[in-house]
């Protein structure tokens, strides 16, 4: 009987040994996430971050609450969140800016090295419009003009060392050409100034753009995209006249480095199937960004080749910011 006894206490604590770290360990997520965005709320990066937020809590079955964190041009909020417990609880949203910033700014943190890839949110094109007054309608055209009259041709962006802006330079590397960049805070005043007369040519993000051109008040002279672009499909990219050339803008998500794998990928399914709802599409269509679901690796992958390709840019234009 006591022997029974125990082999019975012996079997019990062995099975407890085998199943306790399953219960002990709730499946992931079992508690709301918390996404930080490096922008002011009622922005366009903000509305994306509650678009697809609200569609990845419905299929991870946990709310995704969105945190306001703008400042330090998006280094404040990144360098939260590179500190942060690398559990899944803690994310944060990206775009392009995050691989600019390194070679601009002295950030505290390896932006390579210390945060985990997600996926992708949206790309988010880049487009060169123009306003009534100048003559050029073409890439070829502009190149021309700007040849002709080196640096006479002002263009306008949303900001010193945008991706707006760091397009332009890439177009001025890639074309042989020098124009004058006039930098504002941000797209409304610098399309007022368009749309004013002030400056001829504007490098802008798509959204304000297509409001734009859909009031027949400005016209675009091309896309800087791969290709064309749905919205747009009329609209040439500057890469038919400069072959491999691309600057985008795009919207990610991000952990803190060590972040386990099955997290990430669960993150990543639940990324990957909310930008491909057809409500989503549908509203991506009308903003003229676009879907581009991606592995964590190749997220990683892009924000890498980001990193070198505006690095390089930036060193040899000489770029600066206050």
């Amino acid at each position: 009987m006591a022997r029974r006894v125990i082999l019975a206490a012996a079997l019990a604590a062995a099975m407890t040994s085998l199943v306790s770290p399953g219960f002990a360990q709730q499946a992931y997520p079992s508690k709301p996430i918390r996404l930080v965005v490096p922008y002011p709320a009622g922005g366009g990066a903000d509305g994306l971050a509650r678009m697809v937020g609200l569609r990845m809590s419905e299929k991870l079955g946990q709310s995704i609450v969105i945190d306001n964190k703008p400042g330090a041009n998006t280094i404040l909020a990144s360098s939260e969140v590179a500190r942060a417990q690398p559990d899944g609880y803690t994310l944060l949203y990206v775009a392009s800016a995050f691989s600019i910033n390194p070679s601009l700014y002295k950030v505290p943190y390896d932006t390579a090295k210390a945060f985990a890839p997600i996926g992708m949110v949206a790309e988010v094109p880049l487009i060169i419009i123009r306003n009534h007054t100048v003559s050029y309608n073409t890439v070829p055209q502009l190149i021309a003009a700007a040849k002709s009259k080196p640096d006479s041709i002002y263009y306008a962006s949303y900001g010193q060392g945008s991706p707006a802006h760091l397009g332009g330079e890439l177009l001025e590397s890639m074309a042989g050409i020098s124009m004058t960049h006039v930098p504002y805070k941000g797209s409304a005043p610098a399309l007022n100034d368009l749309l004013g007369g002030q400056v001829p040519v504007a490098f802008s993000s798509i959204e304000p753009a297509l409001q734009l051109i859909g009031t027949k008040r400005v016209h675009p002279i091309a896309v800087m995209t791969k290709k064309r672009i749905a919205a747009l499909p009329d609209v040439p990219a500057v890469a038919e006249t400069i072959p491999g050339f691309e600057a985008i803008g795009w919207n990610g998500l991000v952990a803190p480095a060590g972040t386990p794998a099955e997290i990430v990928d669960k993150l990543n399914a639940a990324l990957n199937d909310a930008v491909k709802s057809p409500d989503i599409v549908e509203k991506y269509a009308k903003q003229g960004v676009e879907a581009d679901p991606m592995s964590p690796q190749a997220f990683g992958q892009l924000i890498n080749d980001e990193i070198a390709k505006w690095g390089d840019i930036v060193k040899k234009a000489g770029v600066k910011v206050d």
